[in-house]
């Protein structure tokens, strides 16, 4: 991002589709439900594609599985893709490693929770030329949360290296940190649960080509 004040653009919709699952899955996944801090909810290292995410492949873009990662590109400008597993959470700590493989550093990518519909979740998104944001889309409009424009951090590794993100959705509490260092951290208590996800947007220079691995979801 060319400056310290550039806002993040409104999400264009192009590719979502929603996959409603219950509490109950996850009990099939694991028995009882975990609640000890820490206990694991879900992870998925990507190399089985019918482990449950988004599978699309269009012109504008893509969300798929692809040799044991996940990979998410935005052919587009100005815009957003995002994938689900189709699970429902209440309070979650999230991680994942992600990094680019092509395009401009001028992008963003990270994660969701509390994702209800294509018009209400929360996203915690870093992008390649260091800068960061928590926010949220509720009822189509999106807002910066924290900070209220995206700020650059020396903790975000830049161009195509790799970072190790981590989300924390907690009560009203959200938090971003990355690489082992807290960035951002807010309230709200416009979503209270839902989905998890992983989302890739574009500015003005389509291309944006992000990798995912390692997922794990855990009790915050």
């Amino acid at each position: 991002m060319n400056n310290q004040n550039r806002t993040l653009l409104t999400i264009t919709l192009l590719v979502l589709i929603s996959l409603a699952c219950s509490v109950s899955r996850i009990s099939q996944l694991f028995g009882e439900y975990p609640t000890d801090q820490g206990d694991l909810l879900f992870q998925d290292g990507f190399s089985d594609p019918s482990s449950g995410w988004d599978r699309v492949r269009t012109q504008e873009g893509m969300t798929d599985y692809e040799e044991e990662r996940y990979r998410i590109v935005v052919n587009a400008p100005n815009a957003d893709y995002w994938a689900n597993p189709g699970l429902n959470f209440t309070d979650v700590s999230i991680e994942v490693d992600a990094g680019k493989i092509s395009g401009p550093d001028d992008n963003d990518y990270g994660l969701l929770c509390r994702y209800r519909d294509t018009e209400n979740f929360y996203f915690l998104i870093i992008s390649s030329d260091g800068y960061y944001g928590i926010g949220k889309v509720q009822d189509g409009e999106q807002v910066l949360l924290e900070p209220p424009q995206m700020y650059h951090s020396d903790a975000i590794y830049t161009g195509n290296q790799s970072n190790h993100i981590q989300a924390e959705c907690s009560g009203s509490y959200l938090s971003l940190s990355v690489n082992g260092v807290k960035i951002a951290e807010t309230s709200d208590l416009s979503f209270r649960e839902g989905d998890i996800g992983l989302i890739v947007g574009s500015f003005d220079d389509p291309g944006v080509d992000i990798w995912f691995d390692n997922l794990m979801v855990k009790v915050p």
